[in-house]
């Protein structure tokens, strides 16, 4: 796989915010091993050593689950959440996801960053099974077929995969988000890159899922 991209925030008279995008999970067949991140990849087992997790950031994500040692059936760990570390691969379910953080700075509560659900394996003695993801739009892993992607614009991890009847298909992470909320008698109205102005009680809340700027 490869890691998320990350999410900024930086202006002249601000402190500069980056929010690392998340590691991507081990490989059986690559042999990459899993990745740091903002939140951690989940580990794999594998026919050969196991993987431990990926390992998180401090005050941004957790690390992600190990994978379960090699054996009976192959169970892979859970990526890493915004609020808990994913779980680890214990035959004869694979991990789950990590949960996410809610926030309501768009004047309603909602999670996000929540980590994707690890895939299992089930060719070996002793069949396994794959793992949801964590809450706030973490993806679902599977055994066959395709995983569930991450929810966009919640940063969340995409849910890894492994096999039964074929080879299943792991799938990408949700795309990020950023959120300025201000006094609405301190808006300046003075944006680029198309992003959506609302507005709660006497605050103006400024959502951009892309690149753009505001000019205070």
């Amino acid at each position: 796989g490869n890691s998320g991209g990350d999410s900024s925030i930086t202006g002249s008279d601000i402190t500069n915010i980056v929010s690392v995008g998340g590691g991507y999970g081990e490989s059986s067949t690559a042999g990459t091993g899993s990745h740091d991140g903002g939140s951690g990849g989940g580990g794999q087992s594998g026919s050969g050593p196991y993987s431990p997790g990926g390992t998180g950031t401090a005050n941004q994500g957790f690390d992600g689950g190990d994978g379960h040692t090699a054996g009976s059936g192959i169970s892979s760990g859970g990526g890493g959440g915004a609020s808990a570390a994913g779980a680890v691969g214990t035959n004869p379910v694979s991990g789950a996801g990590g949960n996410g953080v809610a926030s309501t700075i768009t004047g309603s509560s909602v999670t996000r960053a929540g980590g994707g659900g690890g895939g299992a394996d089930n060719r070996y003695t002793g069949s396994t099974s794959a793992a949801s993801g964590g809450s706030g739009g973490g993806g679902n892993g599977t055994v066959d077929g395709t995983a569930g992607a991450g929810t966009v614009n919640t940063g969340s991890g995409g849910g890894g995969s492994g096999y039964g009847s074929g080879y299943g298909s792991a799938s990408a992470g949700g795309t990020g988000i950023v959120v300025l909320r201000m006094a609405t008698s301190d808006y300046s109205s003075t944006t680029s890159g198309s992003p959506t102005v609302t507005t709660s009680g006497s605050d103006t809340i400024i959502t951009f899922t892309g690149d753009g700027s505001y000019t205070a």
